[in-house]
C-alpha cells in the first residue's frame, strides 16, 4: 500500500471519530470559613439555663422570705439562736443545689446515634427549661429547715411596771407530832388535800401543805421562799417568783422524807433568816408553823429571833394545836374503818409568843385548818408592801416561721417532680 493511500485511511478513520478536546485545569476555590452552628447553639442554650436558674432561685427565696418578713420582720435579725451548730449544715446546701440541677444531667438517659445532625437543636419545649426548678427550690427549703432547727428565739420588748411585794420565807415544821389528825377544813381546800379513802381524816401536815399552797396561789408579786425541819433544817426553795415550782415543791413534802424524831425550831428560824439577809424589800417576814416545842439544835429559838431583827424581818409564829393531846390514827380496826388514839405531845406556846414580840411579829394559835388558813391572811394583811419596778420579758421561739414555708417548697418540689417533669424522685 502506498503512502498516500493509508494517509487517506487514516484521515477516514479521524473523521468518523470525535477527539475530546483537553479538560482546562480547575483553579482552587477561594477559602470560605465554615459556620460551626452546633457548638454556638449550646453556648446559647447554656447561657439561657443559667438565666432560668438565676430566676428560678430570686423567686424562690422571695416567696420563702414573704411569710417571715410579713410576720416578724427585722427580728430575725437580733433573733438569738439556741442551737447555733445546726447552721454548719449549710455548707450541703451548695451541694444539694448542684446536686438538684447540673447534677441531674448525669442521670439523663442517653441513645447513641450515628449522626447528630437532626438533634443538633435538641428539645425545645417547656418542660426542658424548667428541668432545674425543683432542685432550686429544694436548695432553698432545706436552708429554712436548717434555719428552724437552729431554733431562733426572739426576745420581746421588755414591760416595765410599778409593782408591790413582800419576801417571806414559810417554815414548816415536818416532825412526828405533825401526823396528827386537823378538822375543820374548808371547802376551798378540799382540793388541795390527798383523796384518803376509808374515811381517814387529814392530818395537820395535810391541812398546813394546803394552806400553804393556798397561800402560794395567791401571790402576785410576793418572793416565797420555803424551809422545812425535824431534827436539823433544810432549804426547800429559796425566795422567787416561780410559785408553779414552788406548789410542786410543798405539795411532794411528806413525814420521814428528814429525820422528824425531834424538832429544831432555833435552826429552821435560823436558816430562814439567812435566805433573807441580801433581801432589800421593806417587808421581810419569816412564818413559822409548829405544833411542838423546841428540843433540838445548834442554834437556840431567842438567838435566832436576834438575828431576824439584825435583817429586819419579823417572825411570825403559827402554833398548829391547842393542847398537849391529839389524835393519831393506829391502824385499822376489823371492819376497816380507821382507828385513831390519843397521844401526848410536847407544845410551848409561851415560846413562840415571845419570838414573835421580840421581833415585832404576832403569834397566832390555829385549832382548825379554817383558823389556819385566817393566820396566814393576817399576817399578809400586816405585812407593809414594798414598792419597786418590774420588768417581765418573755420570749418567742421563730422557728415555726421557717419551718412552714420549708415544708411548703418540699412539697412544691415533689409535686413539680412527680406532676410536672414526670420525674419522681
Amino acid at each position: 500500500m502506498t503512502p498516500a493511500r493509508s494517509e487517506r485511511r487514516a484521515g477516514a478513520s479521524l473523521r468518523g471519530r470525535s477527539i475530546p478536546s483537553p479538560r482546562p485545569v480547575p483553579s482552587k476555590p477561594p477559602h470560605v470559613p465554615v459556620k460551626r452552628s452546633g457548638s454556638s447553639g449550646r453556648r446559647s442554650r447554656a447561657w439561657m439555663r443559667v438565666g432560668v436558674l438565676a430566676a428560678a432561685l430570686v423567686a424562690a427565696m422571695a416567696v420563702a422570705g414573704v411569710y417571715p418578713a410579713t410576720a416578724r420582720g427585722a427580728e430575725f435579725l437580733t433573733a438569738e439562736w439556741q442551737e447555733p451548730l445546726f447552721l454548719l449544715a449549710l455548707v450541703i446546701v451548695p451541694i444539694v443545689f448542684w446536686r438538684g440541677t447540673f447534677g441531674e444531667d448525669r442521670r439523663t438517659p442517653r441513645l447513641l446515634l450515628g449522626t447528630l445532625g437532626p438533634l443538633t437543636s435538641g428539645p425545645s419545649g417547656w418542660r426542658v427549661w424548667l428541668r432545674d426548678v425543683p432542685g432550686v427550690i429544694r436548695a432553698v427549703a432545706l436552708v429554712l429547715l436548717i434555719g428552724a432547727m437552729a431554733r431562733p428565739v426572739n426576745s420581746l420588748t421588755p414591760q416595765t411596771t410599778d409593782e408591790e411585794g413582800i419576801d417571806a420565807v414559810l417554815v414548816l415544821d415536818l416532825s412526828g407530832s405533825m401526823q396528827a389528825v386537823i378538822d375543820n377544813l374548808p371547802d376551798d381546800l378540799r382540793h388541795l388535800v390527798p383523796r384518803k379513802s376509808g374515811g381517814i381524816r387529814p392530818t395537820r401536815l395535810d391541812a398546813a401543805k394546803a394552806v400553804i399552797r393556798d397561800f402560794i396561789s395567791r401571790r402576785k408579786t410576793d418572793r416565797i421562799g420555803v424551809v422545812v425541819f425535824g431534827k436539823e433544817a433544810y432549804v426547800l426553795s429559796p425566795p422567787t417568783l416561780d410559785y408553779h415550782l414552788l406548789d410542786q415543791l410543798v405539795s411532794k413534802m411528806e413525814l420521814r422524807l428528814i429525820d422528824g424524831s425531834a424538832t429544831a425550831i432555833g435552826d429552821a428560824v435560823g436558816v430562814a433568816v439567812a435566805r433573807l439577809r441580801r433581801s432589800h424589800a421593806k417587808s421581810k417576814a419569816v412564818i413559822l408553823l409548829t405544833d411542838g416545842d423546841n428540843n433540838a439544835g445548834q442554834i437556840a429559838p431567842e438567838y435566832a429571833a436576834h438575828l431576824a431583827q439584825v435583817v429586819g424581818a419579823k417572825l411570825f409564829t403559827i402554833q398548829i394545836g391547842s393542847g398537849e393531846r391529839a389524835e393519831v390514827q393506829d391502824g385499822f380496826d376489823l371492819f376497816g374503818h380507821p382507828r385513831y388514839v390519843t397521844q401526848p405531845f410536847a407544845t410551848n406556846p409561851e415560846l413562840l409568843q415571845r419570838l414573835a414580840q421580840q421581833t415585832g411579829g404576832e403569834t397566832y394559835v390555829a385549832t382548825d385548818a379554817e383558823a389556819l388558813q385566817a393566820s396566814f391572811h393576817d399576817v399578809l394583811d400586816r405585812l407593809e408592801k414594798t414598792k419597786f419596778e418590774a420588768s417581765i420579758a418573755s420570749f418567742e421561739d421563730l422557728y415555726r416561721f421557717l419551718l412552714l414555708p420549708g415544708v411548703l417548697l418540699l412539697a412544691l418540689d415533689a409535686l413539680l417532680r412527680a406532676l410536672v417533669l414526670r420525674r419522681f424522685p
